[in-house]
């Protein structure tokens, strides 16, 4: 009769809701869409404000890259999805109040900023030689015209789409109240400023010239510190919070993500990286890879440890403590 007692007071998967079905496909989508905001945002800030120290083959590279993050991340989440046949109704309304609804909008609004960026940072022979090939494209070249006057306003609106979608990527884990360990407003500025890492990262990947790889290992050390500051405060808010939020962090120190969290996140992705891009900044020496790439593995674990662990946090966890 107790067991029967147990199963009708709240543990009936198909009555109680439950998050244990995102599998791997949402930190993958979470850090290419994370990945391609802090290219944008990289990308469109230097045209603006950076120009004499930036490659604009990189705004390309840069554009491409995130489209194909973006597009990769965005099939994920329809793999995810139980009935992705129905996803077109994201885009019939706008819904103010539903953080879904945003986030559908932010990235159709980034597929077309991406490619106009794209557009106006090509070098006008090597598109005329492209046009050249394959004649299919020659309405590229009076679209580059058209856009050419707008160049300015396009790389705000990438600069704009690109720090909604980063924040936006950590306000999807926010809305979702009942995980105690997202439910937390320093998750968008988290995932934010691990994007923008990354996406330094990425770009230092492209191998730029000697005063470019200067600023992109500036960007990459400032958002570095900066996720390691939001990271903290993210511990000490659980910590410090309700006996839900202690048992919630209490998964990443001390817990069964703790080796993740510690080696992957913080040591490997963060501490390392750091100490070997301030050292190169101190005293320039040849470009390794190997930070770039530290920071990468680094980005992608913030998002797997968060969402794993996440998971296995929940109101069910005081009936266990």
């Amino acid at each position: 009769m107790g067991g029967i007692e147990e199963f009708m007071v709240r543990t009936n998967p198909g009555v109680d809701p439950h998050l244990s079905v995102w599998e791997w496909q949402i930190p993958i989508y979470l850090f290419l869409g994370g990945l391609a905001a802090g290219m944008m945002v990289i990308g469109a800030w230097q045209e603006l404000w950076g120009r004499g120290r930036w490659e604009s083959r990189l705004s390309v590279l840069g554009a491409l890259a995130a489209l194909g993050a973006l597009s990769v991340g965005m099939l994920a989440l329809l793999l995810d999805l139980e009935n992705p046949q129905y996803v077109y109704r994201f885009y019939l309304a706008f819904q103010p109040t539903s953080p879904m609804s945003w986030g559908a909008w932010i990235l159709l609004l980034a597929y077309p900023a991406l490619a106009l960026w794209a557009l106006i940072s090509v070098n006008g022979d090597a598109l005329e030689s492209w046009i050249c090939r394959f004649a299919f494209l020659s309405p590229l070249r009076t679209l580059r015209r058209a856009a050419a006057g707008w160049s300015t306003a396009i790389r705000l609106v990438v600069l704009v789409v690109g720090g909604a979608l980063g924040v936006y990527t950590g306000i999807l884990l926010q809305t979702l109240v009942a995980r105690p360990l997202w439910n937390s407003g320093l998750l968008g500025p988290l995932f934010l400023a691990s994007g923008v890492s990354g996406g330094a990262a990425l770009y230092m990947l492209f191998r730029g010239d000697r005063s470019t790889l200067s600023v992109l290992l500036k960007w990459d050390v400032g958002a570095l510190v900066l996720e390691a500051l939001l990271l903290g405060l993210l511990l000490l808010e659980k910590m410090s919070g309700t006996p839900l939020d202690r048992l919630a962090a209490a998964t990443l120190i001390g817990g069964p993500y703790t080796g993740t969290f510690f080696g992957l996140v913080l040591v490997g992705g963060i501490a390392v990286p750091l100490l070997m891009e301030a050292l190169e900044l101190r005293n320039p020496q040849r470009h390794a890879l190997f930070a770039p790439a530290l920071v990468l593995v680094g980005g992608f674990s913030l998002r797997a440890v968060l969402v794993l662990a996440g998971l296995a946090t929940g109101f069910q966890m005081v009936a266990n403590a």
